[in-house]
C-alpha cells in the first residue's frame, strides 16, 4: 500500500485549564437551561465558557438566521481572548453558513472547533478547505450538560498537543475485518457526509482511515447511504474505516428490534467487507450512550484491527503548544 500523502495542516494552540472557551450555535436553536449545565460542566474543568446572547435567538429550527449564525462563529474565531470554539449541538443548518462564511478569516485565526451530527458539515469544510485540524467531540448542551458525558482521557490527549495517544478502547468495540494501517483520521456523522455529494463541498476520503456514525437511522437506510458512497468512488482509496456505536438503528425502532433478523454488522459488511481495508464498529464518538470520545481529524492514525481487538493510535499531536517567549529566545 502506498504511503499517506503529505498534506500541510493548520493546527490550532492547544487548550489548557483557565482559557476561554467560546460557544456557538451553527445549526439548530439552544435550551439555555443545558446550555447552562454544559458551561457549568467546563468550569469544572477549568475553562472559562463564554458565548453572545444572541445564541439563545431562533428561527424556525435554526439558532437564528444563517447570518447570525456565521457572524458569531467568525467573531470566535477572530477574538484573540477565545482559545477553543465548542458547538452548543448540532440537529440542523450548519450547511447554510458554507456559502457566507469567510473562510480566510478563519484560516488567519486557527481555533479547536469541536462539535459533531450536524458540525460534520463545518468539520470536513475546515479539514478540506482550509486545511485545519478539527474535533469530532463533546458539545456544551448535550455531552458536557450530562454527567458521564465526556470521555476526559480523549478530550485532554486531543486537545493538549500530545503527539502520540492510543484511544481506550472497551470491549464493545469489535473486528470486523482483520488488518493493519495508517490513516489520516476523518469522517462524521454518515448522513452528513452523504449529503455533501455533488456539492462543491464534496468530502475527500482518499487516505483516510474513515469515521463514520449516526443515529436513529435503519439498516437499508445506512446500506443506502454506504452504497451512495461506494458508487460515487468515496471507499475505493481509504486505508481503513472505523463505525460508531450507532444507536438505535434497527429496523423496528419502537419495538426494540424484537422483529429484525439480522446485524447492522452484517449490513454494513455486505457494503465495505470486500474492500480489502480493515473494518472495526463501536467507537464511541458522535451520538453515543455515555462518555463521548474526541476524535482529531486530519492527523496520522493508525488502525489495528485483529480478531481479539481493536487499536486506534494517533501519531500525531493536533494541536500545538505554544512556545513562551524564553525559550524562543
Amino acid at each position: 500500500m502506498p504511503s499517506v500523502p503529505k498534506v500541510a495542516r493548520i493546527k490550532p494552540p492547544a487548550l489548557r485549564p483557565g482559557d476561554t472557551v467560546g460557544i456557538v450555535a451553527p445549526a439548530s436553536n439552544v435550551n439555555l437551561q443545558l446550555l447552562e449545565a454544559g458551561c457549568a460542566a467546563l468550569r469544572e474543568l477549568g475553562y472559562k465558557p463564554f458565548y453572545f446572547e444572541s445564541i439563545l435567538e431562533r428561527d424556525l429550527y435554526f439558532a437564528g438566521s444563517p447570518a447570525r449564525r456565521a457572524r458569531e462563529l467568525e467573531e470566535m474565531f477572530i477574538r484573540d481572548d477565545v482559545r477553543a470554539i465548542v458547538c452548543a449541538r448540532g440537529g440542523y443548518g450548519s450547511n447554510y453558513l458554507l456559502d457566507i462564511l469567510d473562510l480566510k478569516v478563519i484560516k488567519a485565526h486557527p481555533k479547536i472547533f469541536v462539535g459533531y451530527s450536524d458540525l460534520t458539515t463545518l468539520l470536513t469544510y475546515f479539514a478540506d478547505s482550509a486545511g485545519m485540524t478539527t474535533f469530532h467531540g463533546s458539545m456544551v448542551a448535550k455531552d458536557f450538560a450530562h454527567a458521564d458525558g465526556v470521555d476526559p482521557g480523549s478530550w485532554e490527549s486531543a486537545l493538549n498537543g500530545s503527539s502520540e495517544w492510543a484511544l481506550e478502547l472497551d470491549s464493545d468495540v469489535k473486528s470486523l475485518v482483520e488488518g493493519s494501517v495508517e490513516g489520516i483520521l476523518y469522517g462524521g456523522c454518515l448522513s452528513i457526509l452523504v449529503a455533501s455529494l455533488g456539492t462543491p463541498y464534496e468530502i475527500r476520503t482518499a487516505g483516510t482511515i474513515l469515521f463514520l456514525e449516526d443515529i436513529a437511522t435503519k439498516p437499508y437506510q445506512i446500506d443506502r447511504m454506504l452504497m451512495q458512497l461506494k458508487l460515487a468512488g468515496k471507499l475505493a482509496d481509504v486505508r481503513g474505516i472505523i463505525f460508531g456505536e450507532m444507536l438505535e438503528c434497527t429496523q423496528n425502532q419502537n419495538r426494540q428490534d424484537k422483529d429484525q433478523s439480522y446485524t447492522l454488522e452484517e449490513v454494513v459488511l455486505r457494503v465495505v467487507g470486500d474492500l480489502d481495508v480493515p473494518v472495526a464498529y463501536g467507537l464511541r464518538s458522535g451520538h453515543v450512550s455515555r462518555r463521548n470520545i474526541t476524535l482529531p481529524f486530519g492527523v496520522l492514525a493508525a488502525l489495528k484491527v485483529t480478531a481479539s481487538e481493536v487499536n486506534l493510535k494517533i501519531m500525531e499531536a493536533a494541536t500545538v503548544t505554544a512556545v513562551s517567549s524564553r525559550s524562543a529566545r
